[in-house]
């Protein structure tokens, strides 16, 4: 299948995972996309390991490339151009890509491409029609701009970490590097919002997109909590702030996940655990009632599961239409009968190998849009690229032997 970005070329200058993320998506959606790497090191997520694909934790059980598992998580799709862009070579090559490309992502620091006269104005002269996208920690500007930002640290400094883990313990993380995965996509959301406008107006623009920026705004129901109310929310461990029951609780044999999200669900719940008047209890009957009276709920709740098995539950509940399921380990979500049936598991192959992969959760008229192109080893495509550019064998050695391309 073409994907709906067919005929878009987008060069990849960003590393780690907020700009790689957005450059995969973008090729998921069938963009060309060139990831720009360093000769030597390439990605810094290369080296991010263990574990390594087919390797264990040993580089010298075989002859391929060893490459971390969080690399391949968002480079798939992707050609890998290997240039030292500190050369002028390497500028010059940069900029002959730019004159021909439609978006260019970068993460590095504010200013820190101009210094190679690569930054998105110098570019723009090139290709009026070019698109920038700058992904930084705290945006091109205000007293923050110059830092280096990391999606822990704006965890920290964005709230998250405070609204997550129990009320008597510390504050934590989320279990994924979320920010840098929701920046990735707010990226591609203003990529895609800049081509609109590039269709209208026939001039590319620069979208500049802050880490910190995006982890405030999606405090989503949190923010308007605060706002609202003039004070800060506080942890509530697995249970939600405005809702009802809607927490983790433990059964005989394990955990599960309620999310009761009505008062009609919560009337059937109750029923279910065999005490229908609380659906009638004005202390009980709507959730305000119920988030205002949570300390005297969740303890007969809690106590009432605790006498049957989990999947016994679960089977009860999803009989009544009330909202709830396991807590997965992630080996058990990529066992779980719907993962299974959407195909969210893949498998690519790349120099003989196989690379698993994770799909894309969009698709268009029933199809997948996930690429089936593997990510890329350092360089892998850069003699492909090259050659496209009018370079010949001759230039692309004299080129790979001065330590310009790779």
């Amino acid at each position: 299948m073409s994907g709906p970005l067919e005929g878009i070329t987008v060069l990849d200058m960003s590393r780690v995972l907020a700009g790689p993320w957005a450059g995969q998506l973008l090729a998921d959606l069938g963009a060309r996309v060139i990831k720009i790497e360093h000769p030597k090191r390439g990605d810094d997520t290369r080296g991010w390991g263990p574990p390594w694909l087919g390797q264990g934790d040993s580089p010298q059980e075989h002859d391929l490339e060893r490459v971390a598992a969080y690399y391949l998580c968002a480079n798939r799709g992707k050609q890998s151009l290997a240039v030292d862009i500190a050369s002028e070579q390497g500028q010059a090559l940069i900029r002959q890509l730019a004159e021909g490309a439609d978006i260019v992502l970068e993460n590095f620091k504010v200013g820190g491409l101009a210094r190679y006269g690569l930054d998105y104005p110098s570019l723009h002269k090139l290709n009026p029609r070019l698109i920038g996208c700058s992904i930084t920690g705290f945006g091109q500007d205000g007293p923050y701009a110059h830092r280096a930002g990391y999606d822990f640290m704006i965890q920290a400094m964005g709230g998250l970490m405070s609204l997550t883990g129990e009320p008597d313990g510390m504050p934590m993380k989320t279990g994924v590097a979320i920010t840098d995965v929701m920046t990735g996509l707010y990226a591609t959301v203003g990529v895609l919002a800049a081509l609109q406008e590039r269709a209208r107006t026939g001039l590319g623009q620069h979208i500049d997109v802050a880490l910190l920026d995006v982890q405030v705004a999606t405090l989503a129901n949190q923010a308007l909590n605060t706002l609202v109310s003039g004070a800060s929310p506080q942890r509530h461990g697995n249970a939600h702030p405005n809702i009802v029951p809607y927490q983790a609780f433990a059964c005989a044999d394990g955990h599960l996940v309620l999310t009761v999200g009505n008062d009609a669900q919560f009337a059937r719940f109750a029923s279910l655990l065999g005490h229908p008047e609380w659906a009638e209890d004005p202390a009980y009957a709507t959730n305000a009632a119920r988030v205002g009276n949570r300390e005297a709920l969740v303890p007969m709740i809690q106590s009432r599961l605790l006498n049957r098995q989990r999947d016994e539950w679960l089977a009860d509940l999803e009989a009544r239409g009330i909202p709830a399921g396991p807590i997965n380990s992630l080996a058990e979500v990529f066992e779980d009968p719907q993962v299974c049936h959407r195909k969210m598991q893949r498998t690519l192959t790349s120099g003989g190998r196989d690379v698993p992969q994770v799909a894309n959760p969009l698709r268009f008229d029933g199809e997948s849009a996930t690429s089936d192109v593997a990510p890329p080893g350092i360089g892998q495509d850069s003699d492909r690229i090259l050659t496209e550019m009018g370079l010949t064998q001759d230039d692309i050695l004299r080129l790979r032997n001065a330590g310009v391309v790779r």
